[in-house]
């Protein structure tokens, strides 16, 4: 009996990996960036441009521009003299800018904060001619936040929108400062408030200047380090030491000069340190805690921030609670700058100079990105072509009406085409 041999059919066995093999990780293309050299940075810097990731670099071109233009025109706009007035009227509404940074990050606007400014500047005239300069102070800080507190919560618990809320806001505070100032126009500021020196008293000794910018520059420093060493304990891209000796120089080159620059004139200015202090700490809140966290959650998406447990309501009335306070801080240095209260205080365009400042400087209109130092740059390039316009002069407000519209305007535009770009790349 003969038999028919069967083909058998045998299974494609894969050869076994050896362990080198796989113990090889994906490696994150951004890695490889920093040992490839200028070429890599060339790619990166293309890449981010391409993806819409532009940071601050417009407004840090645009403060380029600015100089060049107005030394130009003037021969003598990059001076001590004028870093020192853009500086000094710059800190008012820089710290109101801050404020509308935290509200510009949940996707909404406060357009009350001019009103809360005024309203706190009048509070503390009025009371700072009968009570302690202190205790004057910490009621006017307190009206702001409590102003914040009643646009967050009838915009977070009744469901006003923010525009509405805000604008309601906007004409009803303006009234009740008329009602507060009385039958008073201006209310003078106190000989040896404190209010007095926010805008006027200068360290005069050089050490205060310099020693300033060795703290910012340590900082500065310090925090990268701290950050890249995290970075690569955590295996993800972080910048080597190069890099940030590199940065780290090209800052301390920028603050020294402008720490000479103070020096050459009558100083550092309180208002400077002061602002500087209030950036450094929101910064903080922002970037290092849970609170800040979720400002931003809540900014990206207000159904999965609560799907996630964050307490959206708590969040979108803090915020405006900050703007609020923030917001009186401002009118505090208005009120020093103009020497006191008055009923026109926090009005004209101040409102316009604080959304635009933090818009110009790089947070978004749309919510869940920017960064308090947004508003630093933003009031820089505002201030810059205010003190431009007046040495040319041209410092009628409809020229720098238009102007700053015209900036602010470029600033949306160039934060609208990002996002759709961005978008276009899966990166936001």
């Amino acid at each position: 009996m003969s038999t028919t041999p069967q083909a058998t059919e045998k299974a494609e066995v894969p050869e076994p990996r050896t362990p080198e093999a796989a113990a090889i990780p994906a490696v994150d293309p951004r890695l490889l960036v920093r040992e490839q050299g200028l070429k890599g940075y060339a790619d990166e810097f293309k890449r981010k441009i391409r993806s819409g990731e532009i940071g601050s670099l417009p407004v840090v071109v645009g403060l380029i521009v600015i100089g060049i233009v107005f030394q130009a025109l003037t021969g003598n706009f990059i001076t001590s003299y004028n870093l020192d007035q853009i500086m000094l009227y710059a800190a008012g509404p820089g710290i109101m800018a801050v404020g509308i940074v935290f509200v510009l990050l949940l996707g909404e606007i406060d357009l009350a904060v001019g009103s809360v400014a005024g309203l706190a500047g009048s509070v503390w005239g009025v009371f700072a001619t009968d009570l302690p300069d202190s205790l004057a102070i910490l009621l006017g800080v307190l009206s702001g936040t409590l102003l914040g507190a009643f646009h967050g919560l009838v915009f977070a618990k009744i469901g006003v929108p923010a525009f509405v809320v805000t604008l309601a806001g906007f004409l009803g505070w303006a009234g009740l400062q008329t009602w507060v100032m009385g039958e008073r126009s201006t209310i003078p500021t106190p000989i040896g408030s404190f209010v007095g020196d926010l805008t006027k008293y200068y360290f005069s000794d050089v050490a205060a200047a310099y020693g300033l910018a060795v703290v910012v520059i340590a900082a500065f420093y310090l925090a990268q380090l701290r950050d890249s060493g995290r970075r690569k304990a955590a295996e993800l891209p972080h910048r080597p030491h190069s890099e940030i000796l590199l940065r780290t120089g090209v800052l301390a080159a920028l603050v020294l000069v402008a720490a000479y620059g103070f020096n050459q004139e009558k100083g550092l200015p309180l208002s400077l340190v002061i602002f500087l202090a209030i950036l450094l700490v929101t910064d903080f809140v922002l970037r290092r805690t849970t609170y800040g966290r979720q400002v931003f959650a809540v900014g990206g998406g207000i159904e999965a921030a609560r799907r996630a447990g964050i307490n959206v309501a708590w969040i979108r009335t803090s915020v405006f609670m900050i703007s609020g306070t923030l917001g009186a801080v401002g009118g505090l240095f208005l009120a020093s700058a103009t020497g006191g209260a008055d009923r026109s205080l926090g009005g004209g365009n101040q409102l316009m100079m604080c959304i635009a400042a933090a818009v110009i400087g790089g947070t978004s209109l749309f919510g869940g990105r920017g960064k308090v130092w947004s508003a630093l740059l933003g009031i820089l390039v505002l201030q810059s072509i205010v003190q431009g316009l007046n040495q040319l002069n041209l410092s009628s407000n409809a020229i720098q009406y238009m102007i700053t519209g015209a900036v602010l305007l470029i600033a949306v535009i160039i934060d609208s085409v990002s996002r759709k770009t961005q978008k276009s790349a899966g990166r936001a």
